[in-house]
């Protein structure tokens, strides 16, 4: 536990009274630089008592954000589970939680501008706004918000499971709760999809005694091996598009004829980069 990151979080504001509480949780689990967060999203979903939708939710966009980023995964009884750093940077440009000082100057019997504390009968203060007063801030509903997200969930499950082979989908119900879960445990819904028909096309024409039914292979993580492959492609492209990169950024060092068919797209990404700036670009005869 992190005294410090805890009262960082603490004096800043996260948006909504779900998005502080998740992020105070996570505070509270951090070491003194932010790191070290190995709790699953079941964990916190059970000690806040928000909805499992609205935890899934809030940590996406925080690493959406980059108020989180992801630093690793430990090894659990049900796979593993992700460890999270707070991003300190990110989280002291939030807007604080104290109001602005207003240097209004001295006044003789000063007007007090807010409306009165209610009553101190019994010394119990009242309400410091009455129901209708414009800075009453009223909840809204989320019930309808939540089941709606929870079917839009309902659905991702089912089209993940309906790219699985159908003379091998057994005890769908078993099979949605373990897509839904996956989900849940931070994996991508496209990623899984893409799984899923690479693994059909894989298997397609397998001998039924070789086939591996829908509800173990779920249960099996047997995605995963999907997942990795995706991963490996990601990387392999990205490392073919930085050679281009690097090829063409040489072509304008050198001012090599082939300059001529880069196009802006490309000199601008390059120099977004910062392989090569505009005066380099210019001096091969080009233009930005």
């Amino acid at each position: 536990m992190s005294w410090r990151i805890a009262n960082e979080c603490a004096e800043r504001r996260f948006g909504s009274a779900a998005r502080k509480q998740i992020i105070m949780f996570l505070a509270d689990k951090a070491s003194d630089d932010g790191s070290g967060i190995w709790c699953s999203k079941g964990t916190i979903q059970r000690h806040t008592e928000l909805s499992e939708s609205t935890v899934k939710r809030t940590i996406i966009d925080f690493l959406r954000e980059g108020i989180l980023i992801e630093t690793g995964r430990r090894h659990c009884k049900n796979g593993y589970t992700v460890i999270y750093r707070i991003v300190l940077e990110r989280v002291a440009a939030l807007e604080p939680t104290a109001e602005p000082d207003i240097d209004t100057g001295v006044t003789v019997n000063p007007v007090q501008p807010e409306p009165g504390t209610g009553s101190t009968v019994n010394g119990v203060r009242g309400s410091r706004w009455t129901p209708n007063h414009p800075k009453t801030i009223h909840k809204p509903p989320t019930r309808r918000r939540e089941a709606a997200e929870e079917e839009v969930e309902d659905l991702e499950s089912e089209k993940i499971l309906a790219a699985y082979p159908e003379d091998r989908v057994r005890d769908r119900r078993t099979s949605l709760r373990l897509i839904a879960a996956a989900v849940k445990d931070a994996v991508e819904p496209d990623d899984l999809l893409q799984a899923v028909k690479a693994y059909a096309k894989e298997s397609e024409g397998f001998t039924r005694s070789k086939v591996c039914f829908s509800d173990n292979w779920f249960k099996m993580r047997r995605w995963e091996k999907g997942l990795a492959q995706i991963q490996a492609d990601r990387e392999k492209a990205r490392a073919a598009e930085a050679k281009g990169r690097a090829s063409l950024a040489e072509w304008i060092h050198e001012r090599h004829p082939l300059c001529r068919h880069i196009t802006n797209r490309q000199i601008e990404d390059l120099i977004l980069s910062k392989l090569v700036t505009l005066e380099q670009v210019r001096a091969a005869g080009l233009q930005a």
